[in-house]
């Protein structure tokens, strides 16, 4: 840890996996030491609960804007515990002179996404803060979702044997952002995948009701997400690299600027932990829901070397993929 917080400890990394360890010891016996996304809590009906903040810019980009990312951000990390997600809170953070038409679109947005998602949302606040205290606008979030009997998910859960599913190509919400953000051009079109993840995971659960990880690998990217279900599950990941899906516009830009699009961020994408024996039922079944059409398995679990991710080239060689460490791109969600 740094003797203060930097811009890197909100990039999805190393540092911030650190800082989340650090406030949990802080926090020690008021909270469930678990590290997922959403909490699934005990009782006569299995709830599941999550809360998200978001402080995207620009406000708007190609495939998506502030609004919809909140509402898809919380119902996709209610949907990675299994959960059906019901209800949502939304709260506003407004900056003094923010232009009414540009939060009237972002509203818009909202109720689009959340009417797509099939959930209500039931409360909510406004503030409003003077010029210069915020960034236009912050989106906070709570979710509040429904876990059936006998799901049990988690980034604990992993085994060795177990077959590895993406649902689609990565990168394509990072560096939408980041084009929108720089004014960069691109002969290709560069659109966020943002999008909600619930009905294509009820459909994975149809033919598979013992998926034993679910994560959508957002800030970070999908090696970073790797690498923490790796060092959650003490198991070892070979990835194939030819079968993960990068769309071409992604790809070039990410050779332009020299960066790797196994971490760049996603927001409509999924990876599945699932028996090896159900793997084909699986992809199956996401290839026919819109959001699964590029369902692909794309490695498999080892038990050793434990904590470790490893991509397996084209060439035969290989490499170990780490955990992002430095901060790739702020404020991408």
């Amino acid at each position: 840890m740094e003797d203060r917080i930097l811009m890197a400890h909100g990039a999805g990394g190393r540092l911030s996996h650190e800082l989340v360890v650090h406030l949990i010891n802080c926090l020690s016996t008021a909270c469930r030491n678990n590290l997922d996304d959403a909490s699934v809590v005990p009782g006569a009906e299995r709830l599941a609960f999550t809360t998200d903040s978001f402080v995207v810019t620009p406000l708007f980009f190609p495939g998506g804007d502030v609004g919809r990312l909140a509402v898809c951000g919380t119902v996709n990390d209610l949907a990675m515990s299994g959960a059906t997600a019901l209800y949502l809170s939304l709260s506003l953070i407004i900056e003094e002179g923010l232009p009414l038409v540009e939060l009237t679109r972002v509203a818009t947005s909202i109720r689009e996404a959340a009417l797509e998602a099939r959930v209500y949302i039931v409360t909510g606040d406004t503030k409003v803060v003077p010029h210069g205290a915020a960034d236009k606008l912050f989106i906070n979030t709570a979710g509040l979702g429904t876990v059936p009997e006998g799901i049990n998910i988690s980034g604990a859960f992993a085994r060795p044997g177990d077959a590895i599913i993406l649902s689609g190509s990565i990168g394509d919400h990072g560096t939408a952002v980041m084009a929108q953000r720089e004014g960069l051009r691109f002969s290709g079109d560069l659109s966020s995948d943002c999008a909600p993840l619930n009905n294509l995971v009820a459909a994975m659960m149809t033919v598979c009701p013992n998926i034993h990880t679910l994560r959508d690998p957002t800030r970070g990217g999908l090696a970073t997400t790797l690498n923490e279900i790796a060092h959650q599950s003490n198991v070892n990941i070979v990835i194939e690299e030819s079968a993960v899906p990068i769309n071409p516009p992604v790809q070039a830009m990410c050779s332009l600027l020299g960066l790797d699009p196994f971490y760049v961020a996603n927001e409509g994408k999924l990876v599945a932990f699932v028996p090896e024996e159900k793997a084909g039922e699986v992809v199956a079944a996401m290839r026919h829901e819109r959001y699964g059409a590029q369902a692909e398995i794309i490695g498999a679990v080892n038990a050793q070397p434990a904590t470790r991710v490893t991509l397996r080239t084209p060439l035969g060689t290989t490499r170990v993929l780490p955990m992002l460490a430095g901060d790739l791109l702020p404020r991408i969600c």
